[in-house]
């Protein structure tokens, strides 16, 4: 493998910093080519780089917390770790960022340094939104797109053709999905159903993004009858924390249900691996987070409730979509200028 340095945010996520700090130093041990820049504060930092071999400290005095305004933290914060993370980026001082802080400061902040790829409209170049992508499981054994999964709670119909577009790279570069079927986010699969924005997306969508398959329903989410589902971020975070909402209600059920007698013990007890497999499956801990596409460079974003595992599989996910030039091959698979 070739080496590759990521930033971690080591103040990112809901978790104290021992948590985030345990998930670097199990990276470091996955991975023996890899380099991590832990961004936070001195005193947190570099007593666990001064122990630790190819972790490097990026001392960030300020703390953007999930309470701040996003864009006026990234403003007024200008030495938080997600600042100098980005930074980092932008600068060449690392390949990728790694956070699990806030959706909102992550995306500003990648916005303002690491800085979007232009696209034309309307004869003039103008700036993508960022879109926050991941694959989830899906009931036909494969994996669907979503995006956007919250960065972008207000967007015009232009911003969900570029979703579209960058989606269906995604599924293509990342999945190995020839030519996939992207499916609009809407409230019935017929063209007239929808919002009024809904309404206004499906023609430009029809006429900008190959393989546009129309309107879908909220199940297709999970039922992998399109390859992509493309959404505002507004909805897509409200319909991304209702599938894990219902996953949690579904565990616990099943495992009350297999602990209130004997008979459920012993099903238990036989069905033990295929329950655990189940738990992986559904576990946001496994993928580590979500990639922001349409910036010139690596920026992902964990899940805020995060676990050491999950800062793991996340740093190491960023390595790996540095190594696999995924950037680059979304941008040229969108046919847009470096």
């Amino acid at each position: 493998m070739s080496d590759v340095r990521i930033c971690v945010d080591a103040m990112g996520g809901d978790e104290p910093a021992e948590v985030v700090l345990a998930g670097i130093e199990a990276a470091l041990e996955a991975d023996r080519s890899l380099t991590v820049l832990v961004a936070g504060p001195e005193d947190v930092v570099v007593p666990f780089c001064d122990t630790h071999e190819r972790a490097e400290p990026l001392v960030a005095p300020d703390v953007i917390t999930m309470e701040d305004d996003p864009i006026n933290a990234v403003m007024t914060k200008r030495k938080s770790s997600i600042v100098l993370g980005c930074r980092a980026v932008k600068k060449g001082a690392a390949d990728g960022f790694f956070s699990a802080g806030s959706t909102g400061a992550i995306t500003a902040a990648g916005t303002a340094y690491v800085t979007p790829f232009k696209a034309e409209r309307d004869g003039k170049k103008t700036a993508i939104r960022p879109c926050l992508t991941n694959a989830l499981p899906n009931r036909r054994g494969g994996l669907t797109v979503m995006c956007d999964m919250g960065a972008n709670p207000d967007v015009e119909p232009w911003d969900m053709v570029r979703f579209a577009q960058m989606g269906a790279a995604y599924a293509a570069c990342v999945l190995g999905v020839d030519e996939p079927s992207v499916g609009l986010l809407s409230n019935g699969t017929e063209e007239h159903k929808g919002s009024a924005f809904t309404q206004s997306c499906y023609p430009l969508m029809a006429e900008h993004v190959p393989g546009f398959a129309g309107n879908c329903e909220g199940g297709d989410i999970t039922s992998g009858s399109v390859d992509v589902v493309v959404c505002n971020g507004f909805d897509g975070n409200i319909a991304l924390k209702s599938i894990e909402g219902a996953a949690k209600f579904m565990m616990g059920e099943l495992k009350a249900g297999m602990t209130a007698n004997l008979k459920g013990k012993i099903a238990a007890l036989l069905m033990r691996g295929m329950l655990r497999a189940l738990k992986h499956k559904l576990s946001g801990d496994a993928k580590g987070g979500a990639i922001l596409l349409g910036l010139r460079g690596v920026v992902m974003i964990g899940h805020g409730a995060t676990s050491a595992e999950a800062v793991k599989n996340g740093t190491l996910a960023c390595a790996e979509a540095v190594r696999a030039r995924l950037v680059e091959r979304v941008r040229e698979s969108m046919g847009l200028e470096a």
